[in-house]
């Protein structure tokens, strides 16, 4: 099967971080292929007008719902799974694309901001895979892509949360690709470099030329054409780096 045979359509799409900048490219880009959406993100206002553009040139019909939603909060994280489960049943691709990054020095970081680092970028896609993946091992479909970075591979100065949760979700992805794999449930990472984005604007601090980074609909294109194959072929991490590094 190509992707032209669009195995995306009707799809039941989960995305976090959806009004960040990668998070809104790839609904864009999902929505393009006729999937169904859910979307969370902090503010509600943006989620709603986020939805008003998809479908202002979105011309089939799709289902788009909107939930704001910190997850960081345990019972909020939760409560918005069952929502999402009740509405459209099961969820077919998971995308983990929200994160947090700071730059501070080791001695200037707190144990709070280690927690609350490792919590929305690690424990936060920990649960939602243990919860989405039950109806995908039973229904033998589904995929679960995970916004690393290229922190996952590497590491920079003053970066050390940020990198000990990249490296994480990176392992957690290794190993349940090989445990899910079998049920027809595939598990991808996806580490880009810097990103044209809010979060790409605190990577400025690091020294880096923000006109250098990727193009957030260049990921999000580079990330939904590989989730169009359905065949024997899998791509099990990919790392989308800068043409140029200063």
């Amino acid at each position: 099967m190509t992707p032209q045979d669009n195995i995306l359509c009707s799809k039941n799409v989960f995305v976090t971080g959806a009004t960040g900048g990668l998070g809104r490219a790839l609904a864009i880009e999902y929505a393009k292929k006729e999937c169904n959406l859910f979307l969370t993100g902090r503010c509600s206002s943006e989620l709603s007008e986020l939805k008003k553009e998809i479908g202002d040139f979105i011309d089939k019909e799709i289902d788009i719902q909107c939930r704001a939603c910190d997850l960081r909060d345990e019972s909020a994280l939760y409560s918005l799974i069952k929502i999402a489960k009740d509405t459209f049943g099961h969820i077919d691709i998971l995308i983990n694309c929200a994160g947090t990054f700071s730059v501070k020095s080791i001695e200037d970081t707190t144990i709070e901001q280690y927690k609350e680092c490792i919590n929305l970028n690690l424990t936060v896609p920990f649960v939602l895979i243990k919860e989405f993946s039950k109806e995908m091992v039973f229904n033998k479909w589904g995929q679960i892509i995970n916004i690393a970075s290229s922190s996952a591979y590497g590491a920079a100065p003053n970066t050390s949360i940020y990198c000990a949760s990249k490296h994480g979700l990176l392992g957690l992805s290794r190993s349940l690709y090989k445990e899910l794999n079998p049920y027809n449930v595939r598990v991808i990472c996806v580490s880009p470099g810097s990103i044209k984005t809010s979060m790409g604007r605190e990577v400025e601090k690091l020294g880096q030329d923000f006109d250098t980074f990727i193009e957030p609909t260049e990921v999000a294109k580079y990330v939904v054409y590989n989730s169009s194959f359905n065949g024997n072929m899998i791509s099990e991490e990919i790392r989308l780096n800068r043409m140029f590094i200063q």
